[in-house]
């Protein structure tokens, strides 16, 4: 049977400035930054986003998705969310992954196209592995990256990303072999709108395209992590099943929270890009609240004594929050 019990609210988003968060300060972005990956068709370009005063900065990975749009699915996207949490605090670091319409992957033959999943997962991972270079390239940058306090969010495919990263296991497809590929230096994530678990809901066609996605295992995601869902994020090319996109909630072991949106569609008001053509559920002050709620849930996760997560829940009337 179809799950298609989409609940309709009042769309007020009243707590969009009401959620407490830091003072903004300016914000210095550079990129983007090339570096050559052996085995990768084209190089891993990034683009580095830097509060313009203080030290000890905790860090962003953030994963874009497969969107069809030009260039928001590439590190020239989302700026809705990274400004923001540029602004307040965090050195928020954007790849381009080779999914990107930008790079022209999608249709080359490649084995890991079009979606590029593990590749993806690779790309965060080889960030970490060079904040040296990065610092040292970035002006300004030097001796201010905290890399004891890193976490990754990721939207859509960029989610199926993040919980690799935190944990989750698949099976590749060209062999059947399982995958891995936790990251530990990766303290807390956050995932928006990923996709779910493969069942008899889920749509077969999809499957033949993605034979990956019948594969996720969220038991072995161990980590912390918000899972953000919208309670209109219903897409039947995906699944019949309305909780599919927080199943990395329901089948993950603790500690994880869920951050539900009220009368939110898969872009949540417009978080890929200011004005995109694409969100079909444009409110910007949907997008003020999930912003400042993950900035609240990433400064409580990397800085265990930091109120900042409880009272952006007291202050939160937009949906619910849930924790395990």
């Amino acid at each position: 049977m179809r799950d298609t019990s989409l609940v309709t609210r009042p769309d007020s988003y009243a707590d969009a400035g009401t959620i407490p968060v830091s003072e903004p300060t300016q914000v210095l972005t550079f990129g983007p930054i090339a570096f050559e990956v052996p085995g990768r068709p084209t190089p891993l370009e990034i683009k580095v986003n830097v509060p313009a005063v203080g030290e000890d900065l905790p860090i962003i990975l953030l994963s874009h998705g497969h969107g069809g749009s030009n260039f928001l699915s590439s590190l020239r996207g989302y700026g809705p969310l990274v400004d923001f949490w540029a602004a307040h605090g965090f050195v928020v670091i954007q790849p381009t992954h080779l999914d990107s319409t930008v790079l022209g992957q999608r249709e080359t033959g490649h084995p890991e196209a079009p979606l590029f999943w593990k590749t993806r997962v690779q790309d965060m991972s080889f960030i970490l592995d060079h904040l040296d270079e990065i610092e040292a390239t970035v002006p300004g940058l030097a001796g201010r990256l905290d890399r004891e306090r890193v976490a990754v969010a990721g939207h859509s495919l960029g989610g199926h990303t993040a919980a690799m990263l935190l944990g989750t296991g698949t099976t590749d497809p060209a062999d059947g072999s399982p995958v891995r590929l936790p990251d530990a230096r990766i303290k807390a994530g956050v995932i928006i709108g990923a996709p779910g678990l493969a069942d008899e809901q889920v749509n077969q066609a999809m499957l033949e395209r993605y034979p990956v996605m019948g594969h996720t295992d969220f038991s072995t995601m161990t980590t912390p992590a918000l899972v953000v869902a919208g309670d209109r994020d219903f897409n039947p090319m995906f699944s019949d099943r309305l909780s599919y996109r927080w199943d990395a909630y329901t089948a993950a072991p603790a500690p994880k929270t869920l951050l539900m949106l009220h009368d939110a569609e898969h872009l949540f008001g417009g978080i890929s890009g200011y004005d995109a053509a694409e969100t079909s559920d444009e409110n910007p002050a949907r997008v003020a609240v999930l912003r400042a709620m993950i900035w609240a849930y990433l400064r409580s996760q990397l800085y265990p004594t930091d109120p900042a997560w409880d009272r952006a829940v007291a202050a939160f009337d937009s949906g619910s929050v849930e924790s395990k």
